[in-house]
């Protein structure tokens, strides 16, 4: 027999009955019925309840054992009596009763439950993870992240495409996010950084003439931490040869739908997946507010300034704003009429808590305008409101007033939270059980940095702009658009790519207009750049975020529940410690003094 088990604790079914076995796992549970002592044992695979019967020497012994420990037993199966089936287990049909059992390892008094959810903090979770890592929904959440990326895998090896794996260590990258840096004992003050994406090797690969490549890429980007975004992080990453806009969609959407409608019954509510017609980056600006919008909310943004704007309508606050280049936006909300005056006094307390000073509305009741703003707007205003905005008697309208860009950002937080304050029951309310996708196509190449006050890039600077050299050197900046698109879900960006610029002179071009001279190009890109100069394929990619996905799949509203060891939200492992200190030959080694900020360098002396 097998020193630790003949089956595993999942697999014991009626047909084992009479049967001796060996099983091993950790103690889930243990219940005391009057002298008979159940135990649920736990591996990988499932739970079996094991019996120590009433009388048994092994009662005085195993009582003493705590859940989490490790034990091995062996026994007889037993069918168990019929009013004590479990029919919601796989092994509810039998028990094992307990002839010998040894404690391979014994476990402390646990932080936390692993057998049911005590609503333990983060912090606590995270500091004893391989404990949290034992509890179910965290099993199946890790699981799940293995049978995807298997899955995407597969899928990719079957359109043809190779995986490669590309550096760890290379250069700094002056666009994106901040770098990881990596101090190099051999070349004292110089450093590696981590890759934030392997955006110009996957290039260079196309460039080798290598036709199609994918990598689940580890990624490294030292931004401030969200429940959307972390520290490390992996993507699907992919590039080809040879290809427009539209063959990169028409290859990558099957992959990417396949997966979802695989692993949409994973919480076991099929939800269904759809594939809405591409939206252009301005449209979803308008529309929606955002660059990624949910498109399972229904309300829709539209512009309305030219109402506000007539010489009829004195409402001196909103008049003000666009007599400054600003606009005035309005999101129709369906059918409200009935809703109490709390739904709306709640959306504009809503607006204050985010800084505005309210969120003025016109609710439209028997054949009227009504609420705080009407009394500006006269009657064939109105009129032109109810055109503009498609609103019909019981609507109401809200509106936001600012400069376009922010007015943008504000009516997409509020087309949510109008949505979210709608019953669950209402036409307009959230659409559920449904993942629906979206190309957003179309961005603008450059955009005005006002923080610096100079064009840059606003996207990827590596894309080929929709017109070429033509449009670089005939078109403002801001007029021209790129070869850019991402893919988004449920209010997620999932995926970002480009049609890639495979020109030098046209790389060059594209980069001076953002600022950047050609010794600057050469320094920073030189290797990229000089691969162009010996024959460059039309290529494309882009790259899914498989945490996202996997996210979604899961239902799970943080990144860091579909991994199995992850840094907080301040990017600490407090189960490892790190990020820690270091001691002073290693840092001699690498040529490294710390110069710590002064409040810090006070804190750690006292």
């Amino acid at each position: 027999m097998h020193a630790y088990r003949t089956h595993n604790c999942g697999e014991l079914r009626k047909d084992h009955v009479g049967e001796t076995i060996r099983l091993s796992g950790w103690i889930h549970r243990m219940r005391d019925h009057g002298g008979v002592l159940f135990i649920d044992l736990r591996d990988s695979f499932g739970l079996t309840q094991c019996v120590v019967d009433e009388g048994s020497p092994l009662i005085n012994t195993v009582d003493k054992w705590r859940v989490e420990s490790v034990i091995t037993i062996n026994g007889q199966v037993r069918e168990r009596p019929g009013d004590t089936l479990n029919t919601k287990m796989p092994t509810g049909e039998i028990e094992v009763y307990i002839e010998t059992a040894d404690l391979q390892s014994a476990a402390d008094v646990i932080p936390f439950q692993v057998a049911e959810d005590d609503g333990a903090g983060e912090d606590i979770r995270l500091r004893y993870r391989y404990l949290d890592l034992r509890r179910e929904k965290m099993q199946n959440n890790i699981r799940l992240r293995n049978d995807v990326t298997a899955s995407i895998r597969k899928r990719m090896w079957e359109k043809e495409f190779q995986e490669f794996q590309t550096p760890i260590l290379t250069a700094s990258s002056p666009e994106g996010a901040r770098d990881y840096l990596v101090p190099s004992r051999l070349h004292p003050g110089k450093f590696y950084a981590l890759p934030q994406a392997p955006q110009q090797f996957k290039q260079l690969l196309m460039m080798s003439g290598f036709d199609r490549y994918f990598q689940i890429a580890p990624c490294f980007r030292d931004e401030d931490g969200r429940a959307d975004r972390l520290a490390e992080f992996y993507q699907l990453d992919v590039e080809m040869s040879f290809v427009t806009q539209e063959e990169v969609f028409s290859t990558i959407q099957p992959v990417i739908e396949g997966v979802f409608e695989e692993f949409v019954g994973f919480k076991g509510d099929k939800r269904k997946v759809e594939w809405l017609p591409n939206l252009r980056y301005e449209d979803a600006m308008l529309k929606y507010g955002t660059d990624k919008p949910d498109l399972r909310n229904p309300l829709e943004v539209v512009d309305v300034t030219d109402v506000f704007a007539r010489d009829d309508v004195e409402f001196n606050a909103f008049k003000g704003v666009i007599k400054k280049g600003g606009v005035v936006r309005a999101l129709r909300a369906p059918a409200v009429s009935d809703q109490p005056r709390s739904f709306f006094d709640k959306l504009n307390s809503w607006a204050q808590g985010e800084g505005a000073p309210g969120l003025g509305y016109v609710l439209f009741k028997d054949g009227e305008g009504q609420g705080p703003i009407a009394k500006f707007i006269p009657e064939a205003a109105q009129t032109a409101l109810r055109e503009a905005a498609g609103l019909e008697d019981g609507d109401a309208v809200f509106f936001v007033c600012n400069q376009e860009k922010e007015a943008a950002k504000f009516a997409g937080a509020a087309r949510d939270a109008i949505c979210d304050a709608l019953p669950e029951s209402h036409p307009a309310a959230r659409e559920q059980g449904v993942f629906k996708f979206c190309w957003i196509v179309d961005f603008p190449m450059y955009e005005f940095d006002e923080a610096q006050q100079k064009i840059d890039f606003s996207h990827n600077p590596f894309s080929m702009p929709q017109g070429g050299m033509d449009d670089l050197e005939n078109k403002e900046p801001q007029d021209i658009y790129a070869w850019q698109y991402d893919c988004v879900c449920n209010g997620f960006e999932l995926a970002s790519g480009a049609i890639r610029n495979h020109k030098p002179e046209i790389m060059e071009k594209a980069f001076g207009i953002a600022g950047y001279d050609k010794a600057v190009l050469e320094a920073e890109f030189g290797g990229m750049l000089n691969a162009m100069r010996y024959g460059a394929p039309p290529h494309g990619g882009l790259a899914f975020g498989l945490d996202r996905m996997i996210m979604l799949l899961a239902d799970e509203p943080n990144l860091r529940e579909v991994y199995a060891f992850v840094m907080n939200g301040q990017y600490e492992d407090q189960m490892m410690q790190a990020p820690s200190q270091v001691d002073e030959a290693q840092l001699k080694d690498l040529h490294i003094k710390v110069n710590l900020p002064k409040a810090k360098a006070d804190e750690e002396a006292a």
